[in-house]
């Protein structure tokens, strides 16, 4: 059951769960603020945890809230998109035939029958977007999970909009961003990491941290450059 604390101004959303330590995040894209924390501890230790923390939730709420984010998109001709980094101009073709995306030369190129409104035209592009990602993923968890030892059951790929990518080690099930298909490689490749450490070490704890270390010493870099490019409305 979660519940909410209010902390000087600041609303803390508090999830008691099966779980060893508290684990505090400031999530994406509006800097909400969650405490993962033990059933049996008490709600004074809860909130002077959350008292001591409170100069680094507002800086990383400040951080969040100035990041750039992305116009709305009309998914019409020469409308820019990303794809893994690099923009590409949207290149809307209408014929009587099975829609589908490709990328062709600079040029992002969406094939629809005509009158196709925008709401189809979007999830067509997610939808393509999920395959990009889906594509990516077996050359990477080759190299990572005997690294890491040990291997998901289930990757999901979806829209989420507070994390980049989540992890349940009890089903060992990982969730990944849609929105990572966008961004440049190395932000998916930190992410998909990152969870495959969860599914051995569930909180961000010393050991967490001590492995990430050893396995990608730049997953700091591409963690605040992921956090510094534009986000989707």
């Amino acid at each position: 059951m979660a519940k909410a604390l209010q902390i000087a101004g600041v609303e803390v959303r508090v999830v008691r769960k099966d779980v060893r330590n508290l684990h505090l995040s400031v999530l994406p894209p509006d800097g909400a603020v969650r405490i993962t924390a033990p059933e049996w501890m008490e709600a004074e230790a809860i909130r002077l945890f959350t008292i001591g923390k409170l100069g680094w939730i507002k800086r990383q709420q400040g951080k969040m809230r100035a990041q750039e984010r992305q116009s709305p998109r009309a998914y019409i001709d020469r409308e820019s998109h990303q794809v893994w980094g690099q923009r590409y101009l949207l290149q809307v073709i209408e014929h009587d035939a099975p829609a589908g995306v490709e990328l062709r030369h600079r040029k992002l190129v969406m094939r629809i029958r005509p009158g196709t409104g925008r709401q189809r035209r979007e999830e067509l592009l997610y939808g393509w977007y999920r395959e990009q990602l889906r594509r990516a993923l077996p050359g990477l968890l080759g190299h990572w999970t005997p690294l890491v030892r040990a291997e998901p059951r289930r990757i999901h790929i979806q829209r989420m909009k507070t994390k980049w990518g989540s992890c349940n080690p009890d089903n060992g099930a990982i969730r990944l961003n849609a929105e990572l298909a966008k961004k440049p490689p190395e932000c998916l490749e930190y992410i998909l990491l990152h969870e495959l450490v969860h599914l051995r070490e569930r909180t961000h704890d010393a050991r967490f941290i001590s492995t990430m270390d050893r396995l990608m010493p730049q997953w700091r870099d591409r963690r605040d450059a992921l956090n510094l490019l534009p986000l989707a409305d």
